[in-house]
């Protein structure tokens, strides 16, 4: 007898951009709706930003130990589990009443979202070799809509003056709904043929190339992280916005990177990577300094749009550069890059929150600006590798 399943029966690099899109946007629920959290519980933007670590942390545990777990318990179980319960678990946080147990309930939402982010990426990975085609930036272009989606509806549900835990708790049917009509199908892709079956290391020792990788992308994942934290309550801050127009300022961040993010592999290949990220780190400086001295909301908002562009594709490109290194194997090159960058993404938006309390909320923008002379500075090692020997393991 067979199995009923739900949901349509779509290719393989569908359920993947449908993976992306509907994980994000239960994810993207709540940061249009952090101002009112904040109001909730009556505390500064470093108390809020402290509380917010929690998410980073489990984040980070998850990413480094859940690989086995996920592979053992099976991508399809674990995904259709895990996003309907990232919802469920929003809706908890959202209840807390101190900063403190903000942060103990977000500690679970991190270890849900790390293994989601392990299934997806893999599995684009996956998809991408069977199907012979790029799609890795184009899932993330995904990524970056669901966001902007959930932006939008949050940015009405708050201007309705819905409560935020009653607002999440709506969402837990849909994305119930959602996951089940996109991925009810989803069974995972094989493996890479003639890949590595070795584990990845748990710590990657970074090399004097990597951290220069680093130095190139950190300013994209410390001002995109900024965006999606701390957008909503800088335009209250500063320009007194509504619920609104506060959460716009969220789905502008995102649109803006989504968009970009689908045409970015084409520019990439038209023009060498140094080019392009000299490009978008010159966008994003400019999305900076607008944001910073931002005379009106609408500068503003142009200025989060920039950030958006900006930051697209920094990141991918250092992922690509660091796998084309031959001093050890790329898996252990793409990791120490993905440990230190993700640390940086995952941590450094939410410690931000001090430096706003106590200098103004513009400065969590302000602070990315020296990050992005840095990345100018240091993009040549994006330039792609000469063909030559490689060093034997």
């Amino acid at each position: 007898m067979s199995t009923m399943r739900f949901g349509f029966a779509l290719p393989p690099q569908i359920k993947v951009f449908g993976a992306f899109f509907v994980y994000s946007f239960c994810m993207g629920s709540i940061f249009p709706r952090l101002p009112a959290i904040q109001e909730a519980m009556g505390v500064g933007e470093g108390a809020l930003g402290l509380a917010l670590i929690g998410s980073a942390i489990g984040t980070l545990i998850s990413l480094t130990f859940a690989g086995r777990f996920v592979e053992a318990i099976g991508y399809r179980r674990v995904l259709l589990t895990a996003i309907p319960l990232l919802s469920v678990l929003y809706a908890l946080a959202s209840w807390a009443q101190t900063p403190l147990m903000f942060f103990f309930l977000l500690l679970p939402v991190g270890l849900t979202i790390g293994c989601i982010e392990i299934i997806i990426n893999v599995e684009a990975d996956r998809v991408e070799h069977a199907i012979g085609r790029r799609i890795m930036s184009r899932a993330h272009a995904f990524w970056s809509l669901g966001f902007f989606t959930a932006g939008i509806v949050g940015s009405f549900v708050a201007q309705a003056g819905i409560e935020v835990h009653i607002h999440l708790m709506i969402m837990i049917p849909f994305v119930i709904l959602a996951t089940m009509l996109v991925l009810g199908q989803f069974q995972p892709a094989p493996h890479r043929a003639g890949g590595s079956t070795d584990d990845a290391p748990r710590f990657a020792r970074p090399t004097t190339t990597v951290m220069a990788l680093v130095a190139v992308c950190i300013s994209a994942m410390l001002m995109e992280g900024a965006g999606i934290d701390w957008s909503a309550i800088y335009m209250r801050n500063i320009f007194d916005a509504t619920p609104f127009w506060a959460g716009l300022a969220v789905a502008t961040v995102a649109g803006s990177q989504g968009v970009a993010r689908f045409f970015a592999d084409g520019f990439v290949e038209r023009y060498s990577p140094v080019l392009v990220a000299r490009v978008l780190l010159t966008v994003l400086g400019l999305g900076v300094l607008l944001t910073f001295f931002a005379p009106a909301a609408w500068v503003a908002y142009l200025g989060f749009a920039l950030i958006g562009i900006g930051s697209s594709a920094l990141f991918p490109l250092a992922m690509s550069a660091a796998a084309q290194q031959t001093d050890r194997p790329a898996a252990v090159n793409v990791a120490a890059l993905a440990q230190f960058s993700f640390t940086a993404f995952l941590l450094g938006p939410p410690l931000l929150g001090y430096i706003g309390e106590h200098f103004g909320i513009q400065w969590v923008f302000g602070v990315g600006f020296p990050l992005v002379l840095l990345g100018f500075a240091t993009a040549h090692v994006l330039s792609p590798r000469p063909m030559g020997k490689t060093v034997t393991a």
